[in-house]
C-alpha cells in the first residue's frame, strides 16, 4: 500500500447548538456560513456537526478556495429585552 506522504490537518471549528421545541437540535457552525445541521440528541448533533463541516470543507478544497478559519474569539452570550 503506498501513502501519499501528505499528512492529514486538523481543524476546530466552534458550534453552537440550539434545542428546538419539537425536540433535537439544529447545529450552526458561525465561521462557515450556511453550515447549519440536526440531530436528535447532543451527541448526534455532534457527529452531524462533523459531517456538515467536513463536507463544507470538502466543497471549499474542490473550488481551490482557502479554508475559512475559526473566529475563537466568539462569545455567546444572552440579551434581555423589555418591550
Amino acid at each position: 500500500m503506498k501513502r501519499s506522504g501528505k499528512t492529514k490537518e486538523k481543524y476546530s471549528y466552534q458550534i453552537v447548538l440550539r434545542p428546538e421545541p419539537e425536540g433535537g437540535y439544529t447545529v450552526v457552525v458561525p465561521s462557515l456560513p450556511g453550515c447549519v445541521t440536526y440531530g436528535r440528541t447532543v451527541e448526534e448533533a455532534n457527529r452531524m456537526a462533523e459531517d456538515a463541516i467536513r463536507g463544507y470543507l470538502e466543497s471549499v478544497r474542490k473550488t481551490k478556495e482557502h479554508f475559512p478559519t475559526e473566529d475563537h474569539g466568539n462569545i455567546i452570550a444572552t440579551a434581555t429585552v423589555t418591550m
